[in-house]
């Protein structure tokens, strides 16, 4: 553990793996609150909101595989320094034992090794999410039922839908048993998903933490079940690996253009073509992190301003209604506002009615709407639990 604390050799420490591997999660979460925020002006990009999964599954695609043609890393691990290297075990010439004499060899990755290594980073979580959205949906339908009981709107069996009580045709566009098939089929789907995703999620987390407790204490050389199954270990990459990176993606670069067939103007076209997609691929890496952290540094400059300016208007507070009007047939107010108006005298232990305002004696009020349900001066409705104590007279 201390070993893997001070980051000696080529291996590297459990922090540097948890950061690569935080990365990606980190870094859509920037993006997208930031189209979000841009969303707010721009109503187009609400449509990149809508296929989240699918642009960000897109992006990294495209940087991953990449990343991995050009590094021997994923998008993340080339940005810490990492590189993958397969894993290959060779017996010791020395040892008879092959036990005790095996040895572990790295080489680079091989084709297949790549393609697997954009499946577990881009296709398993694309999925990932997907089940876990719709694992969502299907949880807050239950818990929905559960409170509130089915819907006032069902479709029974018989194809008809229940509204209040009574029933009535469904539009009807085609054939009438294939829209229930597909629901029906879509609704066993939704509740297998239900079942077994929590299953599933629990044992890919147990998975992982037991992986990743063995690599913290030097027991293993995999971080995650998916280099295991790779047989990859991530390694820290040497100054001489750096230094050949830049030479192996000029020979790949120069091989794609030696490639390109065609008249002359096909060429220099797809030349121009080619360099400003190498030239967003050089700089992905550092201008997607530098522009999300641009955006949060502006937006935080220009919060206060745009809140100062986005603040609605304080409008002074409305007047107060007018006081209800006394009732033909109610009491009359005497001139005196101390007097109550039932015992004609001056108030005793002051209590108002809520319903209208009028003041009396705590007594006389409490009798006369125990005994009326009114207020005797209105004639509105009233009840002894909307009588409130006044303890100071006015």
């Amino acid at each position: 553990m201390l070993f893997q604390v001070g980051g000696q050799g080529t291996r590297p420490t459990f922090f540097e793996m948890a950061a690569a591997q935080q990365l990606p999660a980190s870094l859509r979460a920037a993006l997208t609150y930031s189209i979000g925020v841009l969303a707010l002006r721009r109503p187009f990009l609400h449509k990149v909101l809508d296929y989240d999964d699918e642009f960000f599954a897109l992006l990294m695609m495209v940087l991953e595989t990449h990343s991995l043609r050009t590094t021997d890393a994923s998008f993340s691990e080339s940005l810490y320094g990492l590189r993958r290297r397969a894993v290959k075990i060779t017996p010791s010439k020395n040892a008879p034992n092959m036990d005790s004499g095996d040895m572990l060899r790295h080489s680079g990755l091989e084709k297949h090794q790549r393609v697997l290594s954009v499946a577990f980073l881009v296709v398993l979580p694309y999925f990932k999410s997907k089940l876990h959205s719709i694992y969502n949906k299907e949880r807050e339908a239950i818990l929905q039922a559960s409170l509130w009981g089915e819907a006032d709107t069902a479709l029974d069996d018989a194809g008809y839908f229940q509204v209040g009580g009574e029933f009535s045709h469904p539009p009807r566009e085609g054939s009438d048993s294939e829209p229930s098939r597909v629901a029906r089929f879509r609704k066993r789907i939704t509740a297998i998903i239900g079942v077994c995703y929590p299953w599933i999620h629990a044992t890919n987390e147990g998975l992982s933490f037991a992986y990743q407790l063995l690599y913290l204490l030097d027991a293993t050389g995999f971080y995650t079940p998916a280099l295991h199954v790779l047989g990859v270990h991530v390694c820290r990459a040497t100054g001489q690996e750096l230094m050949d990176t830049s030479s192996r993606i000029s020979r790949i670069r120069s091989r794609e253009r030696e490639r390109l067939r065609g008249p002359p103007w096909l060429k220099a076209l797809q030349r121009a073509l080619l360099s400003c997609m190498y030239t967003t691929l050089d700089y992905a890496q550092t201008g997607l992190i530098a522009a999300v952290f641009f955006f949060k540094m502006m937006e935080w400059w220009y919060q206060s301003a745009e809140e100062r300016m986005s603040a609605p208007t304080v409008y002074p507070p409305p007047p107060p209604p007018p006081p209800p009007k006394v009732a033909e047939d109610g009491i009359p107010l005497p001139p005196d506002r101390t007097i109550c108006p039932l015992c004609s005298e001056k108030r005793a232990n002051p209590s108002v009615v809520a319903v209208s305002g009028f003041v009396f004696c705590y007594a006389c009020i409490f009798k006369y709407i125990s005994q009326y349900k009114r207020c005797p001066v209105t004639l509105m409705p009233a009840t002894i639990d909307q009588i409130r104590r006044l303890f100071h007279d006015v």
